[in-house]
């Protein structure tokens, strides 16, 4: 048995699909703004921060890692749930959560911060000379 169809429906519809707005956003020139209370990511400020440690001990997925001695903080965002208690342990205030969508991962990223201190220079006055 032979079916037979028309091209009119089809064309109609395809005709109706170039002319029409698009269904979607087209994402990366247009983004949806966050909905309220969104997780976006975790932000830090390591020059605020003291590391006490205290937001490593808390987290449930281990995904922070804080050194005191080499003042180095970092974060797996593969392992990070978003849950916020770190944010609300830090005494200091310098970890947030920010709505923004964190950027795509291509591969497991851990991100590190070092704080910098610059050494304090000591001035010596160079004796005066006579002459």
């Amino acid at each position: 048995m032979r079916m037979s169809w028309s091209v009119g429906p089809i064309s109609a519809l395809v005709t109706r699909s170039a002319l029409a707005k698009p269904a979607t956003r087209l994402y990366p020139v247009e983004r949806r703004t966050p909905y309220a209370r969104t997780r976006g990511h975790i932000e830090f400020r390591i020059d605020d921060c003291n590391f006490c440690t205290i937001c490593a001990h808390k987290c449930p997925t281990l995904a922070i890692q804080v050194h005191k001695q080499d003042k180095t903080w970092a974060i797996d965002h593969s392992r990070c749930i978003l849950c916020g208690i770190c944010v609300e342990d830090c005494r200091e205030g310098c970890i947030t959560l920010s709505p923004l969508p964190c950027p795509p991962m291509r591969a497991k990223e851990v991100l590190s911060f070092r704080q910098e201190h610059e050494a304090p220079t000591v001035k010596v006055a160079a004796p005066a000379i006579e002459r």
